[in-house]
């Protein structure tokens, strides 16, 4: 991984690590200002700004050594918390505290100014693409085995964004076994090759981090948007997509080099309404990505299968591959049209048919990928959370169980007369849904309740009911399990600054250790992730 060079002012709001020389130079930025520029800067947040954070974070707060500093990259950084990182800095790391020559108003200023759209609307080409591209020498030549003892299927990665590292665990002894510094704010779950070996990380601000696995090394970066959802990996591992909000594009990656294949604009059939793209996956059976769309009612499908049909129904764009025209059908998208918009979606376990919602509806829609036309309604009331979707066997019947962002539930939908047979109380709103094959139980949080963020809660897929609430940190934020691949331990996050993940005993509930990590979100299994698993997001 190239080093992460030094960052201005608002470094810390990315929480980056950077170089030792970040503290000279953004103190060369305060003392080299002209008069003038100085003067703006004692009342204008902007020249501010240009003052002491352009330089790392670009004039049009796109990002540079530093990361993007846009509304849609700050969503999840409370502007209180901005405010704070500003006037202190933050310990063990580069960033400076400014209270000490700005202002509380100026302060409050920039913190303002940065959560403001900037005008106009910035752009981000394949030559930006191909500029920010970094690749590891010789990558190719290291070791086709793990560089560790452990079994590489059974290895976790945990996304720890108190200080933006990711750690990896051996899932037999639960103990780390590397850590390594991540792009900030990872997003939408880091993404396998087949064989465990490769993994990529899409950060919000729109870093793609190819990481080998098996030789604990990042391999290969590149900048493919500036505000990133989500990637997918092709099930042959050949190509990375890219799901951007900003610019409203899909980028398609070649896994082995991450040169940029191809980049799609996004738009409806006519090609004058832009669309934000929500989410694309891999329906690995059907050789295909899957992409929701944002602003309009359509989702994509887009086989990467080299024998993909002649011609699919509703092409406006003829897209063409960088290098070479592709095989007839091959990459190109084919639009299913959609009575309301998608934000989130889960397959089947077949991957014949994806179920989604929309934020603001007020119910579900069950779209049939090979028919290419929505075959159901959903009663899916609140804000079904569908990505963290699990599917298991209740009663001869195949169900789905979704939580809820919005109403403490769970509703489980038998997916052959897309009904709905239970709706399990919870605490409150809770965000992950997860479970194991050999296991009778799923877990779910309230993540997002006062009164329930600090439990789980353990329901029986026999019975649909709540067998069991866990409160290990009362006041503390517990969150999203993972199993191991035997289904044997319960892996939750305590969701702090001074975190920590909890092991629970996936058979008798008990707690059987705690590992300490930086404020720990999420944390996937490799064998869980690559074989599919009916209990976990795909």
């Amino acid at each position: 991984m190239p080093p992460l060079k030094p960052a201005s002012l608002l470094v810390l709001l990315a929480g980056l690590f950077v170089a030792p020389f970040a503290a000279a130079q953004a103190q060369d930025a305060i003392t080299t200002a002209s008069p003038r520029t100085a003067a703006a800067a004692a009342s204008d947040p902007a020249a501010l700004f240009a003052t002491h954070c352009a330089s790392c974070h670009g004039a049009s707060r796109t990002g540079g050594t530093g990361p993007a500093l846009l509304p849609e990259s700050l969503e999840r950084l409370k502007k209180a918390e901005a405010v704070k990182v500003i006037g202190q800095g933050r310990p063990a790391t580069q960033m400076l505290p400014f209270a000490d020559r700005l202002s509380a108003d100026q302060i409050k200023a920039v913190a303002d100014w940065i959560y403001t759209p900037v005008v106009p609307t910035p752009t981000w080409s394949e030559a930006d693409m191909a500029a920010s591209r970094w690749l590891l020498p010789d990558a190719d030549k290291l070791p086709a085995k793990p560089v560790f003892a452990a079994d590489p299927l059974n290895v976790f990665l945990v996304v720890e964004t108190g200080d933006h590292h990711v750690s990896v665990l051996d899932g037999d002894k639960l103990e780390p076994i590397h850590r390594f510094q991540s792009r900030y704010a990872l997003h939408g779950g880091p993404k396998f090759t087949k064989d465990g070996r490769y993994v990529f990380f899409a950060s919000r601000d729109g870093w793609v981090t190819k990481y080998d696995l098996w030789n604990l090394k990042v391999v290969g970066e590149i900048r493919a948007g500036l505000n990133t959802r989500n990637v997918a990996v092709s099930a042959d591992g050949e190509w990375v997509m890219v799901a951007n909000y900003l610019p409203r594009t899909l980028v398609l990656l070649s896994a082995k080099d991450l040169a940029v294949q191809r980049i799609y604009p996004v738009t409806d059939a006519s090609g004058k309404q832009s669309s934000r793209v929500s989410a694309v996956y891999t329906a690995a059976p059907r050789h295909s990505f899957v992409v929701a769309l944002k602003d309009v009612p359509e989702a994509w499908e887009i086989r990467y299968d080299k024998n993909a049909p002649e011609v699919w129904e509703g092409l406006v764009h003829d897209y063409r591959m960088r290098e070479g025209n592709p095989l007839p059908g091959q990459f190109t998208p084919r639009r299913i049209k959609l009575d309301q918009v998608l934000d989130d979606f889960f397959f089947t376990q077949d991957y014949v048919n994806l179920l989604g919602a929309s934020r603001e509806a007020t119910k579900g829609q069950v779209v049939n990928l090979d028919v290419r036309r929505k075959i159901a309604d959903l009663d899916l009331s609140g804000m079904p959370h569908l990505g963290s979707g699990i599917t298991f066997d209740w009663q001869g019947k195949r169900v789905m169980a979704s939580p809820n962002l919005s109403s403490g539930k769970v509703t489980v939908i038998d997916t052959d007369t897309w009904k709905t047979v239970a709706t399990i109380p919870t605490l409150g709103p809770g965000f992950f849904l997860r479970s194991h094959e050999k296991s009778p139980y799923a877990w779910v949080d309230s993540m997002m309740s006062p009164e329930g963020r600090d439990t789980l809660q353990v329901i029986d897929k026999r019975t649909l009911e709540v067998v069991a609430k866990l409160r290990p940190e009362p006041g503390k934020t517990l969150a999203h399990v993972e199993f191991d691949r035997y289904g044997k331990y319960v892996l939750a996050s305590l969701w702090e600054q001074d975190g920590a993940l909890i092991v629970f005993d996936a058979a008798t509930l008990k707690e059987v250790k705690r590992i300490p990590m930086k404020k720990p979100v999420g944390k996937y299994n490799v064998f869980n992730k690559i074989n599919l698993s009916e209990g976990t997001s795909h």
